[in-house]
């Protein structure tokens, strides 16, 4: 049986979850429709996910359309959760993007679109709520065209809009208009076809009109559109037919190397880690050793296999099919099992968040337990970007959006037991070096206390360098696991620089080495005490890389988005002001209609409050997409120091902490 990976896709409230329960009814798997006003659905299943009516983890469950078996993947509608939607892509062979009659083509709607178009993922679009009153048949198609794809075609026609009774009529091959319509449309993208339509002066064959278009749907060439309701049914065996018609299914190479991808990681009731995978090539079979990540190797204790709407146990999984695979312990996201292909790559869709918060316990006692319950939180969401600053004894986090926020507070409650507040949202600056900075400690001299000499000089680098270590010593003047060790703790102590930020877009380099060889007592032992070890390095390094930090200088940079804002042209003259108390930037403007489109530059702090102030300011017609862009230096509104005391490195505070790690003063 041929297998397909179906990914649903929509803004928040266009009924993705709801078309989901319709599928499941429709095919079999489920004998009644839930609701997700009840909070009775069979894909939000987390306590949370049902309270507030909305999908905030992707959720799979299967059915089967004749001889092809739909893995069908329900994906967070709320920008918020953009990369529980990213994490899905990676699997899929097609996809339905779920339009509301009612509100039309939505910013996120369009940045979905632009992200499957991108990825050439077959996309199917379907036009949600025609039962709703205010829906809309033709200007949501013109909709469609004009802001998604201009490669968009109906395959048939809703009646009775608004009401209870509205219905989608496929068209067929007597309908001349259609097929006519969409002989032109197949011929824009197939050349021999356009010959073949020329050259016969007939008409194409109807059975050879829907071949081309399946092939050409499946290039992700052409967009069928089918109109219905979810909460009728109205069009869904409609959207079925094409599914099972028009989208990519295969078999896969059962036989073939084993090779996977790993798009969510979930616990078990003991803690255990729970894998989900999508196989592209060869069987994975329980009790067998499997590869995956760089260098992970574990034995596999259980499958399970998504189908007819449940997981079932199995004795494997195979190429196509995506299962839930233990025993494979220190797992991520993103992982790829067996042999590396192109399919199962990492790859980043969309821009990381660019907001971040101060998570605080409600009791102080509370802090190991709150960073070891954010520490699973990460595993699941790879992009929450857990980090603990040891100086100050905080722990932040990256977020989307404020309800992300209120997610992860009512997870850390629910699930383990924990209330927390959190500090203001802050955007997620970075800092570059002004200028460059040399230091240097000597071994065996004053105030070093560590035997080993690091020597360092840190300059400007490009912009989206990075960061880049080099030597201007001889790889030989000291054991590679010494370099290596200056090396892995410069890129570290960058984490955090003289403004709290991560350095980055620098050049470091080791200017000076040196080390006491393995040394030891006349027919004694090894002796520490007068013999170099990797710690000394990775002691003394940060001591010197923050005196040279500071001598350089350093400017912050706080993170822009590239905007798009569709307003009336009524409201025009009161967004404009708002724009500007905002910090934002358009760089070009011009008039579609009876509406202006302004396009530029916004900080990412900014985003929110305009969004929150757009419906008031436009009567709920305004469209924002915004998506990270670029970095700015930073102006007056981004604090120097914005999180607290920041002081990038006491001296006496810093070895004291070393005296205490490494258990007495003997060698600080």
């Amino acid at each position: 049986m041929r297998t397909l990976n179906l990914g649903i896709l929509a803004h928040v409230d266009a009924g993705k979850t709801s078309l989901t329960e319709r599928l499941l009814y429709a095919t079999g798997v489920i004998e009644e429709i839930g609701s997700v006003s009840e909070g009775n659905t069979s894909t939000d299943t987390l306590a949370l996910e049902r309270q507030r009516g909305i999908t905030i983890k992707s959720a799979v469950v299967s059915f089967v359309i004749d001889d092809v078996t739909v893995n069908l993947i329900d994906t967070p509608g709320h920008p918020d959760f953009i990369a529980e939607v990213e994490r899905a892509l990676r699997v899929l062979d097609g996809a339905v993007l779920v339009v509301s009659a009612v509100e039309a083509v939505q910013a996120q709607t369009r940045v979905l679109m632009r992200t499957l178009q991108r990825l050439r993922i077959p996309t199917l679009i379907f036009v949600n709520k025609i039962d709703r009153s205010g829906a809309q048949g033709d200007s949501t198609l013109r909709d469609i065209s004009g802001k998604l794809s201009s490669a968009a075609v109906a395959m048939g026609s809703p009646s009775e809009l608004g009401t209870r009774r509205a219905a989608f009529t496929p068209y067929g091959a007597d309908d001349t208009p259609f097929t006519d319509a969409l002989t032109d449309l197949l011929a824009e993208s197939d050349d021999a076809f356009l010959a073949a339509c020329v050259d016969d002066r007939t008409p194409v064959p109807y059975s050879e009109l829907r071949s081309v278009l399946a092939a050409q749907t499946r290039r992700a060439l052409v967009h069928p559109v089918y109109f219905g309701s979810a909460l009728t049914g109205a069009g869904v065996d409609a959207l079925i037919a094409g599914v099972r018609e028009l989208l990519p299914a295969s078999e896969g190479d059962v036989d073939g190397p084993v090779s996977g991808t790993v798009f969510k990681v979930e616990r078990g009731p003991a803690g255990e880690r729970i894998a989900q995978v999508r196989m592209f090539s060869g069987t994975v079979h329980t009790r067998r050793l499997l590869r995956f990540g760089r260098d992970g190797e574990a034995k596999v204790t259980a499958i399970g296999v998504f189908e007819r709407g449940s997981v079932v146990r199995r004795a494997s999984v195979s190429a196509g099919q995506i299962a839930t695979i233990r025993g494979l312990g220190g797992i991520q996201v993103g992982d790829a099992i067996g042999v590396p292909c192109e399919g199962a790559a990492p790859r980043h869709h969309f821009a990381p968040p660019t907001l971040e918060t101060v998570v605080i316990p409600g009791h102080p006692a509370e802090k190991g337990t709150l960073h070891t319950a954010l520490s699973q939180l990460a595993e699941q969401d790879p992009l929450i970007n857990l980090r603990h600053d040891g100086m100050r004894q905080e722990i932040s986090v990256s977020l989307y959006g404020e309800v992300q926020k209120e997610v992860i507070q009512a997870t850390l409650e629910s699930e383990f037991g924990l209330a927390v507040s959190f500090r203001e949202t802050t955007p997620i600056c970075i800092e570059r070096p002004a200028g460059t900075g040399n230091a240097v400690e000597y071994i065996a001299k004053n105030p070093n206390p560590f035997l080993a000499t690091v020597g360092l000089r840190i300059e400007p680098a490009p912009v989206g360098s990075g960061v880049e270590f080099r030597l201007a010593v001889e790889l030989g003047s000291m054991p590679y696991a010494l370099i290596k060790a200056v090396e892995d703790t410069v890129k570290e102590t960058l984490g955090q620089g003289m403004c709290g930020w991560q350095v980055t877009d620098c050049t470091v380099t080791l200017t000076h080495s040196g080390y006491w060889a393995r040394q030891s007592h006349a027919h004694g032992t090894f002796d520490k005490s007068m013999s170099s070890t990797a710690g000394d390095f990775r002691n003394l390094t940060p001591l010197v890389l923050m005196d040279a930090l500071r001598q350089a200088g350093t400017t912050v940079h706080e993170p822009m988005h590239r905007f798009r804002l569709e307003v009336p042209a009524d409201a025009f003259g009161a967004v404009l002001p708002v724009l500007g108390r905002l910090r934002a930037v358009p760089h070009t403007q011009s008039v579609h209609g009876a509406s202006y489109l302004l396009e530029g530059d916004i900080p990412a702090a900014s985003v929110h409050r305009l969004g929150q102030q757009l419906p008031t300011l436009t009567s709920g017609e305004g469209v924002l997409e915004s998506a990270f862009d670029h970095y700015q230096l930073a102006g007056a509104e981004i604090p120097s120091r914005p999180r607290t005391d920041h002081d990038p490195l006491d001296r006496k505070g810093y070895l004291l902490r070393v005296v205490r790690r490494v258990g007495g003063p003997d060698r600080t």
